[in-house]
């Protein structure tokens, strides 16, 4: 992924991106054509201070057989993303532009171990069942042992290794007060939620651009 220099961020900042959106579009190459899946997953950094992605696929999923003696591949995180239109900025002759956040994790990718299926699904799940407080949590022991067999049989677990972190968050950055002014200003003047959340990260920005001065 390309990244304009105003706009980029570093692994450290993109970290929490990953771990909070947990969702992402994983990405091989093939002989064919690249080859992708949409999932939910886990992410951790080792002691060695290396990054690592973790997520299952379908069995029934191809794209594990490209993945037998480890592959290249790409994960890419999307977060919050909004149009800003040039009506909005209170400055002539603009342009119109698409705002958003995103973070690409490049590496090797593969198979986890059968026997570590189980663990994977339970933290997976813990994951995601936390945001659900007061909720109870889910957990794979509410299932009956037949059908936690089957599922756990439906899956593969896979793990990547990342080797680089390109990330972004195009907010506007190399522009004055008065544009942030009027874009945050648009963005919240509608009901979309991804405008508002992009709205919240550019006066966060904003911030600490002109409060610097």
């Amino acid at each position: 992924m390309y990244c304009h220099p105003a706009f980029r961020i570093d692994a450290e900042e993109a970290l929490p991106i990953l771990r909070e959106r947990a969702f992402g579009l994983f990405v091989v190459p093939t002989s064919e054509a690249p080859f992708g899946v949409h999932v939910p997953f886990l992410t951790d950094l080792g002691a060695d201070g290396r990054l690592r992605i973790e997520f299952h696929v379908a069995r029934v999923n191809p794209i594990h057989g490209h993945l037998a003696d480890g592959a290249p591949a790409l994960l890419a995180c999307q977060g919050p993303d909004a149009y800003i239109s040039p009506d909005w900025y209170g400055v002539d002759d603009q342009v119109p532009t698409w705002t958003y956040v995103a973070v690409h994790v490049k590496g090797t990718a593969r198979l986890m171990s059968r026997d570590d299926t189980l663990d994977h699904v339970d933290r997976l799940s813990a994951w995601f069942e936390q945001r659900l407080f007061p909720k109870p949590p889910w957990t794979s022991a509410k299932m009956t042992d037949r059908k936690r067999a089957a599922m756990l049989n439906a899956i593969v677990p896979i793990r990547l290794e990342a080797d680089s972190v390109d990330a972004q968050k195009k907010l506007i950055q190399h522009k004055g007060r008065t544009e942030h002014e009027g874009a945050i200003s648009g963005l919240r003047s509608g009901g979309d939620a991804d405008a508002h959340a992009i709205a919240g990260l550019m006066e966060e920005s904003a911030e600490a651009k002109f409060h610097r001065r």
